[in-house]
Formats: structure tokens, C-alpha cells, sequence
């Protein structure tokens, strides 16, 4: 039950607004926090929260965000051994702006993630691989290219959707996107539809998060989809990562497909009652709980 995440550590500053701002406007906050994140960070989170060991591949500077973001990785049950500390770079930060309606605006300075590599030694014993597109495509490449990797289940999250991550594509066995990010690689077109162009080989599976409409999981040969959970919505950010991290969680159990998505979608609409990425993460028996 042991999964792999190749990702970005940030260090998140929230601010909130009544409105998200429009180009050339300027808003009063609400109230500003400063919080762990990162894609990577957060899935790492959210699989350890439902009951994985979980190894963190990524990297931070040698600096007091770096040390807070270790230590809360630390406290949640993940193994950052294979953490990089860089000097060349900061920490990756984040900036973050939610409305009253929990949607939100994200800009990201990339930092100390852009230095990621992946020891070869660190892949070996996972079940689950999964990484996302805020830190270099080569390095994702050269984790899922290992023998290691294409002995478990690979996972991209292709957020953000990037042209160097679409290279990625053959060697991912399952590929997870939202609207937008389905529509940057695929074009228009039906959500299944467009799911199924991007599948490039035998085996693979396209999962498209579709928010308050619950998920839809493609392959060449079935569909699954699965409804939303109503939820009393506070804050939208790291809601696509906690689905991530619950999916690749409970994937690596040997659970199939239709079982995982079902966990993934409850845990990711419980994250949205909170603020925050990381720290809204729920746990196994919240989960469990809402799947009641």
C-alpha cells in the first residue's frame, strides 16, 4: 500500500476576497493565512491522511519555508528523506485568492521544484506512482521510464496542462484531468469524447474531475462516472489534489477503479469545507464516514 509522489512543495499565501479581482482592479482582503501547499505536497498528504505510507520526491530551498514545509510533511505521516534541500533556489511559494464562493485564483513561483530529481533508489517498493506538471517533465519521465514505475500504476495529474507534460502521455497508465486541463490537451467536444483522444495505448485511463458533478473515468472499453457529493463549500483550493492522493491511496490497497474513484470524489468535496490545501485533507474515517 505504498505509493510514490513526484511533486512541488510551495509554501501557500491565501488571501481572501469577497469578489476574485478583475484585470486592473483592486479589492480589500478579508484576511490573509499562510499555509503548507504544493500539488505534490498536498497529494502526499491527502494519500498518507487515508491511510498510505507514502514517499515525497521533490525538492525546497535551505531556507525557514522549506523547514516548515518539511515538518508538516513530516507530522502528516509522509517520508520526505528524498526531499532535496537546494541552495540555488527558494522554496516555492504560491499566491492565492478565494472568494466568498470558494472559488479561487492561483499564481505560483516555481522556486526550488524546478531543481527536482529523482534517485533511482527512491523508487523502488511503491505500488502507486503519481506526479503532477509543476515541477519538470523530464524528471517525471525518468521516474515513470524506470523499471519500478512500470512494474506499479502510474498517475498524472496534468496540472497544469503543459506542452512538455503531454510528452508523458505514453508512459502514464492513468491520466487525470479537469475540464480545462481535458480541453487544452483534447480540444472541444464531450467530455468523454474528447477522454477518449487522448488515449495513446492499450490499458490506459483517462479520468476527467468534473467539481460539483462528481468524475468520469474513460478507457477503450468502459466508462464510469461517478455523482457529486453535496457540500457545504468554503474553499475550492486542493480540492483537484485530494482527489489525487485518495485515488492513488486507494488504488495501491488493489481496490478497482469504481471503489477509488467513489473515495476520491467524497474526500475531495469534504476538502472543500475547509480552507486551505494540505491542511483540509481529510482523513480515513472522515472518508469513510461521508461514503456512509
Amino acid at each position: 500500500m505504498s505509493v510514490c509522489v513526484i511533486g512541488s512543495l510551495n509554501l501557500d499565501f491565501v488571501c481572501r476576497v469577497d469578489l476574485l479581482p478583475r484585470p486592473g482592479e483592486t479589492v480589500a482582503a478579508l484576511g490573509l493565512d499562510r499555509l503548507p501547499g504544493g500539488k505534490g505536497a498536498n497529494q502526499a498528504v491527502a494519500a498518507a491522511r487515508c491511510g498510505a505510507e507514502v514517499t515525497l520526491i521533490g525538492a525546497v530551498g535551505q531556507d525557514d519555508a522549506g523547514d516548515a514545509l518539511l515538518a508538516s510533511l513530516t507530522d502528516a505521516g509522509v517520508d520526505v528523506l528524498n526531499v532535496a534541500r537546494v541552495g540555488r533556489a527558494p522554496t516555492g511559494q504560491a499566491f492565492v485568492w478565494v472568494s466568498a464562493a470558494g472559488e479561487n485564483s492561483i499564481v505560483v513561483v516555481g522556486g526550488a521544484n524546478l531543481e527536482v530529481g529523482v534517485p533511482g533508489a527512491a523508487l523502488k517498493g511503491h505500488t502507486v506512482f503519481l506526479a503532477q506538471l509543476e515541477t519538470p517533465a523530464a524528471a517525471i519521465e525518468t521516474a515513470f521510464a524506470s523499471d519500478a514505475a512500470k512494474a506499479g500504476i502510474r498517475i498524472l495529474n496534468a496540472a497544469p496542462a503543459t506542452e512538455a507534460g503531454r510528452g508523458l502521455l505514453p508512459l502514464t497508465d492513468i491520466l487525470i484531468v479537469n475540464q480545462t486541463e481535458l480541453s487544452l490537451w483534447a480540444g472541444g467536444g464531450a467530455d468523454e469524447e474528447a477522454a477518449l483522444r487522448l488515449l495513446c495505448r492499450p490499458g490506459q485511463t483517462v479520468i476527467v474531475t468534473l467539481g460539483a458533478a462528481g468524475a468520469l473515468a474513460v478507457s477503450a472499453d468502459c466508462v464510469l462516472r461517478v455523482q457529486g457529493r453535496p457540500a457545504r463549500v468554503f474553499d475550492t483550493t486542493g480540492a483537484g489534489d485530494c482527489f489525487c492522493g485518495v485515488l492513488a491511496a486507494r488504488l495501491a490497497t488493489g481496490a478497482p477503479l469504481g471503489e477509488a474513484l467513489a473515495w476520491a470524489n467524497a474526500a475531495a468535496s469534504l476538502s472543500t469545507e475547509r480552507p486551505g490545501a494540505a491542511p483540509a485533507m481529510p482523513n480515513l474515517a472522515e472518508i469513510e464516514a461521508a461514503l456512509r
